[in-house]
């Protein structure tokens, strides 16, 4: 039987939750501090990063002084941003955070043992002293990640894969989940700069990025690897999945508009498909990604090739 989960939005301008954990909450008894005392020190100690992941591992792990808890997960989808903390339990407390109106992430609780109402209320107190540290956090990850993004296709540049993909590599061999990554190719995307200009070339490269990011999870991830090739990289994904997920950016590229002056460009793409082996590294895991698009290629394009 599926375990109940606990979801709940907290918006930190409500004044419902400014008066969470004054009083109002028993203590509990078995633990050293109290709501107020541990509210307290984490709003001075969680001001000492502007790094999401440290701030976000601290909280996780002086809230469990206060709440027994075995994981935290967090997610910020705008930010490309994907946590977590400890082992999963099989019950969860999902909090949406927001300030004024701006979305600051899901945040996930895990655990065993189902939350009891005190348990929650200490959680939602400490919440309290996340929200501006975690703000700050995100705010200085969007002015770093101008350095980590494609600015014509707005995806991950070469430094930001090669940081996300060693980051997932961990995480997959951690939680024992398969990683696979695609890579794809435009056709004869010389002819197209060729015949119409690079701005059009420009166009069709922002057409083709925006597609292949409609049709992905929020979790996957997307990288302009080189000229017009972009690397796709998908979380807790085997074989057979990503193979399925290549066929279906394939076809939605294809049925994409790259017209121009009234004239139709026909375009297709080609991909290359991997899944993470045991003890492979992140270079060779692309390696066979991109032998395996070599091979889709030598086989006449417009297809997807699965590495061995």
């Amino acid at each position: 039987m599926k375990a109940p989960i606990q979801t709940n939005a907290i918006d930190f301008d409500s004044a419902r939750l400014q008066r969470l954990g004054f009083g109002q909450q028993p203590l509990l008894l078995e633990r050293p501090v109290s709501v107020a005392q541990m509210r307290q020190q984490l709003g001075q100690q969680l001001q000492t990063s502007l790094e999401a992941q440290q701030v976000l591992e601290l909280f996780f792990r002086e809230a469990r002084r206060l709440v027994p808890l075995d994981a935290l997960s967090y997610v910020h989808t705008s930010s490309d941003l994907r946590l977590e903390f400890g082992a999963r339990g099989h019950h969860s407390l999902t909090y949406s955070l927001s300030h004024q109106g701006e979305h600051l992430g899901e945040l996930v609780f895990r655990r065993n043992q189902r939350f009891n109402d005190v348990e929650q209320g200490h959680l939602e107190s400490l919440l309290s002293a996340l929200v501006f540290p975690l703000r700050n956090a995100l705010l200085y990850r969007v002015a770093t990640q101008s350095a980590l993004r494609d600015p014509l296709t707005d995806t991950g540049n070469r430094i930001a894969m090669d940081q996300t993909l060693q980051r997932e590599i961990e995480m997959s061999r951690r939680h024992l989940q398969p990683l696979s990554v695609l890579m794809l190719d435009i056709d004869h995307f010389k002819q197209v700069n060729d015949s119409y200009g690079h701005s059009v070339g420009d166009k069709v490269l922002k057409t083709v990025a925006a597609s292949i990011k409609s049709q992905l999870r929020n979790v996957d991830m997307v990288f302009r690897y080189g000229g017009e090739e972009f690397l796709i990289l998908l979380s807790n994904t085997p074989k057979e999945a990503a193979a399925m997920v290549g066929e279906r950016l394939r076809f939605a590229t294809q049925a994409e508009d790259y017209s121009v002056n009234g004239t139709d460009i026909d375009l297709t793409v080609s991909l290359g498909c991997s899944t993470l082996l045991p003890g492979e590294t992140a270079e060779a895991l692309v390696r066979r990604a991109d032998s395996a698009l070599y091979v889709a290629k030598r086989e006449g394009r417009n297809r997807l090739a699965m590495a061995g």
